[in-house]
């Protein structure tokens, strides 16, 4: 006989909140086995489609660890130096720039540009803050013993999980399905399933298009001769996963830098627009609808709200978890919200058998 809902309900509420208080208080210990989760998760489909090509499991995940070994050599050499170089560089010039708008705002509009006016103290303000806090975080992070020590873990225990995860990664999902209370199996199945339709969608092809047009517009930007076009490029596809905002912030950075480079070239500076509103075309019209589809189930504001308040409550990895735990919050509570249609309390009376 199964337990009454009381305590299925009360069992169920120990576990979340005992699964709250580990990543609370194991958060940072956890990052790793996080990032190699997430990365073996990212990566199963293409270990089962080298199956169906007839290669065994282990083959699978050497060919696949193999190429992003080679991936990852040719970034730490070619590409990391120079985004965090630009990235330096790009903190560092931020008061000059700052001074060139103050220096055009005084040309233009001498009127608003007095010595004691809010605006110019405004102006200052920023760019000495710029300068003085962001190049001294970036300096802090990259000098820090600390910092240093925790990303060469990051490096070797990361990858040493994501290998042994992605290897038995079906195994592992078998032995959680044995584990399943068997009256509730088919439902958390068929709840699991729809989570992990809705994390593909996301993770998978989000994943894919912020890599795709992060790469697009660095090169684009690179190409054209902007300054900083590969921190540019870096920053737009990182958000992209945000409807426009990506965009949006990368064109007025790129077009923002472009005007300070490229006054009077107005053709270059066209360029540089026009790169962001090809990006847009071709990721609203190729790129989310062949590789995320139509029917993510992440609506935008859902999901900041949980980057948000797991990002405050966690640190970095509860952004982790936040968007595995807000699609599975979001498959639950449709799912609720269909059995509460369906019930008594709902329909009442009115809709019985007998009318």
């Amino acid at each position: 006989m199964a337990l009454p809902v009381r305590d299925q309900m009360k069992y169920w509420g120990i576990a979340t909140v005992v699964f709250a208080v580990v990543l609370w208080f194991l958060g940072d210990v956890l990052l790793p086995f996080v990032l190699g989760g997430a990365i073996a998760y990212f990566l199963d489909p293409v270990a089962d489609r080298l199956e169906k090509m007839g290669f065994s499991r282990a083959i699978a995940v050497t060919i696949i660890t193999l190429f992003a070994l080679v991936l990852f050599i040719v970034m730490a050499l070619l590409v990391v130096p120079s985004l965090v170089s630009q990235a330096i560089d790009l903190f560092n010039i931020a008061p000059t720039l700052f001074g060139n708008l103050r220096d055009f705002l005084i040309e233009r509009f001498p009127e608003l540009m007095d010595a004691e006016s809010t605006l110019r103290q405004s102006l200052v303000a920023i760019g000495e803050k710029i300068q003085s806090y962001g190049g001294q975080l970036l300096e802090t992070i990259l000098s820090s013993a600390a910092s240093i020590i925790n990303i060469v873990m990051l490096f070797v225990i990361v990858p040493v999980v994501a290998v042994y995860m992605l290897l038995d990664w079906d195994n592992m999902v078998a032995r959680i399905d044995d584990l399943l209370p068997r009256d509730h199996a088919p439902v958390i199945r068929q709840l699991a399933g729809d989570i992990d339709a809705t994390l593909a969608s996301f993770i998978r092809g989000m994943g894919t298009v912020c890599l795709v047009l992060g790469t697009y517009y660095a090169a684009a930007l690179m190409l054209v001769g902007l300054q900083f076009g590969l921190v540019v490029g870096f920053i737009a596809g990182l958000i992209t996963f945000i409807p426009y905002v990506g965009a949006l912030v990368g064109g007025v950075l790129a077009i923002g830098l472009a005007l300070f480079q490229f006054w009077g070239d107005w053709f270059s500076i066209a360029m540089v627009g026009g790169i962001f509103v090809l990006g847009q075309v071709i990721e609203g019209n190729i790129l989310t609808p062949k590789l995320v589809g139509t029917s993510v189930g992440l609506h935008p504001v859902w999901l900041l709200l949980a980057l948000s308040v797991f990002g405050s409550l966690f640190g970095f990895v509860g952004m982790l978890v936040a968007v595995p735990v807000a699609a599975a919050l979001g498959v639950i509570t449709r799912f609720a919200t269909r059995q509460y249609l369906d019930s008594r309390l709902y329909r009442g009376l009115s809709d019985g058998p007998n009318d």
